[in-house]
């Protein structure tokens, strides 16, 4: 095939779609636009390796540096998109450059979500990911490389951080920090960390491990005050409880960046509304990656995944679908976090009504917890479990029943908790 595709965004999932485009046979021109000035990089390294500044640039990316130019693929960096235009199939660049497409695949990503602060709703005065407030640098948010070095270079000025959000990269950061020697304190508007990806029992378990490294989580926090105070930064609750510390981070997770798709006029509602194709409203566009609000035929509904793997898997199967192939099995939509050592993964969903069953010792960091919804496997949450994680996520994708006795017998393996009437 000829022609040309274009991608806007060099994450995870544009890239992917990049490199399939080239396996799967196309021979037309690929031109990646990248806003940041690095190649590709491993994003989920932001909160960690790179934080700490423990790994190699070479090391954090997605392909070797002559990746790109091998496989023939026009990879811009700095190169900020200011629209894109599908009646004459075009993309504008900042510094108005107009680029002609075939296709055109919207990897656009996610951007920190906003701190609204308690009672009267309004937004806190941060700014983007790359500064703090009013200049100062000392309220940050996490999202690139960039800002990895900003924050690095601010709590070691600052001496000790204040995190705003219990969720994954708020956790992860707390222990790279902790591992650098900064004093860290966590407030959190939920009940218990990662309460978005993991049952009750694992945010326990993740609480105490923070507690045990020296750092508190403070949780069912409603934040009416976040600002400077002098050289610190002040944060202050309705219910009276106050912290301080030199740096703050906003970790309270993110919104897709649907800027440009509403800009252009294409379907939106938490996302880029795209079918099971990744096709978007528009004729010739497409989205993939945490930007995408994908329909699920099965479940009959848009689903919008955040998780690095499911971005690489999405990337992989919206240029086999701009190449008019068919779509290949995708993976159950999983993750992981490292937490001091600790490795947590998770995949689907274990609602509270949902039964849990949990093999090992959830309390000593080696567990699997597996919830059952109406025989079948909705979610797991392994700890230093990868063999068994990798096991439940396949019962998952096949839709396995299973029998609840033999899933709780620690001495079988969990594959062996089919029924007779599951698939084999």
């Amino acid at each position: 095939m000829t022609g040309r595709i274009v991608i806007v965004g060099a994450g995870v999932a544009g890239a992917t779609a990049a490199r399939t485009l080239r396996t799967e046979g196309y021979t037309g021109e690929i031109v990646l636009l990248g806003a940041e000035p690095e190649p590709p990089y491993r994003r989920p390294m932001v909160s960690k390796e790179i934080l700490a500044g423990t790994v190699e640039d070479r090391r954090t990316l997605l392909q070797p540096s002559d990746f790109w130019h091998i496989h023939d693929i026009e990879l811009r960096l700095g190169a900020r998109v200011e629209s894109i235009d599908p009646g004459p199939a075009l993309v504008w660049l900042a510094d108005g450059t107009a680029i002609g497409y075939d296709s055109v695949l919207l990897a656009t990503g996610a951007r920190p979500r906003t701190l609204r602060l308690a009672p009267d709703g309004e937004s806190a005065t941060i700014r983007g990911s790359y500064g703090g407030v009013g200049g100062c640098g000392r309220i940050l948010t996490l999202r690139g490389r960039a800002d990895a070095e900003v924050l690095r270079e601010a709590i070691g000025q600052g001496g000790s951080l204040l995190i705003v959000g219990a969720g994954l990269i708020g956790c992860e950061v707390a222990a790279t920090a902790r591992g650098l020697g900064v004093e860290v304190t966590v407030v959190d508007a939920a009940g218990l960390p990662l309460e978005r990806v993991a049952p009750p029992v694992v945010g326990e378990f993740v609480r105490k491990l923070h507690a045990d490294n020296g750092v508190a989580i403070h949780t069912d926090v409603l934040l009416t005050h976040l600002g400077h105070g002098g050289e610190q930064v002040v944060a202050a609750a309705a219910d009276g409880r106050a912290w301080n510390a030199g740096v703050a981070l906003v970790a309270i997770g993110s919104v897709p960046d649907t800027s440009l798709a509403e800009a252009a006029g294409l379907a939106v509602a938490d996302g880029i509304r795209v079918d099971e194709h990744y096709r978007t409203s528009a004729a010739g566009v497409y989205a993939a990656g945490d930007v995408a609000s994908r329909f699920d035929p099965a479940a009959g509904e848009h689903r919008r995944e955040e998780h690095w793997n499911s971005a690489q898997s999405q990337g992989a199967a919206a240029a086999r679908s701009m190449l008019g192939k068919p779509r290949a099995t995708e993976d159950i939509a999983w993750g992981w976090s490292m937490q001091y050592g600790r490795n947590i993964q998770f995949a689907g969903s274990i609602r509270a009504a949902d039964e849990q069953i949990v093999r090992g010792s959830v309390e000593s960091g080696d567990a699997t917890v597996v919830g059952l919804r109406e025989g079948r496997s909705s979610g797991v949450v392994a700890i230093g479990r990868a063999a068994e994680f990798r096991a439940a996520r396949d019962l998952m994708a096949r839709g396995a029943v299973l029998d609840r006795e033999s899933c709780a017998d620690e001495s079988r393996p969990l594959a062996a908790a089919l029924t007779l009437s599951g698939q084999s």
